[in-house]
């Protein structure tokens, strides 16, 4: 199999890129209305940070940058309406890697330049949460966060797509958040990737929506 990877979504592309993937996913979609409601909403945005978006890094993903506006509009959409923002910084040690350090070429650790999340990205919106496994639920304070913010729904974006944001949606559904899964707000290196988890969380733990559905919904004034 070639692993090359592919920038799949392209700022000039995406709309129609994602229209596309959205088109394919329908069935899933005539199965529930949106129902994103504003007053029950979080947007969890995963590990957008420079390793991920940075050209000169070895873990670029080339498709991230396309999706950075949209998440940027979805960052400013839930400030203005009082929403919660999290946004979740991946980051290991040698204690807390796990399977980590076995599985992958190099551990992120905070002493990394490349560690901060993007510039691109207004961060002073939300609360920043570390991480250390591909479930951003996992040995951290983020179920607590929700919750005590009444939070039902969760819109998920970021990166990857296939790792740490589809873990997450699925340990969020496990938890009992209703799964809003951005398809053009998350990003993997492939678009075979980002397709299958479209397909797997549509089926049993997402419902995938595209950025301006989600501003729609948080711009409106139901419940």
């Amino acid at each position: 199999m070639d692993n090359s990877r592919q920038a799949y979504f392209k700022t000039s592309t995406i709309r129609l890129k994602s229209g596309e993937m959205m088109r394919r996913l329908a069935s899933f979609r005539k199965r529930r209305a949106l129902g994103l409601k504003r007053g029950r909403a979080a947007l969890l945005v995963l590990d957008m940070q420079d390793y991920f978006l940075e050209p000169a890094s070895h873990a670029f993903i080339p498709s991230a940058p396309a999706i950075v506006p949209g998440i940027r509009a979805m960052i400013a959409g839930f400030g203005r309406s009082g929403r919660p923002v999290c946004f979740t910084r991946h980051l290991n040690a040698a204690g807390d890697a796990g399977r980590m350090g076995i599985w992958w070429r190099e551990l992120l650790t905070e002493d990394n330049p490349l560690s901060s999340i993007t510039r691109r990205l207004d961060v002073g919106r939300g609360t920043i949460l570390d991480k250390n496994q591909y479930d951003a639920f996992h040995e951290t304070s983020l179920e607590t966060f929700l919750k005590e913010r009444s939070v039902t729904q969760l819109v998920i974006c970021g990166v990857m797509t296939h790792l740490c944001c589809e873990t997450t949606a699925r340990s969020a559904f496990v938890r009992g958040f209703e799964v809003f899964f951005a398809v053009d707000g998350t990003a993997t290196y492939r678009e075979a990737y980002h397709r299958a988890s479209l397909l797997n969380l549509s089926h049993g733990f997402a419902l995938p929506v595209l950025v301006r559905e989600v501003l729609k919904a948080v711009r409106s004034d139901g419940e």
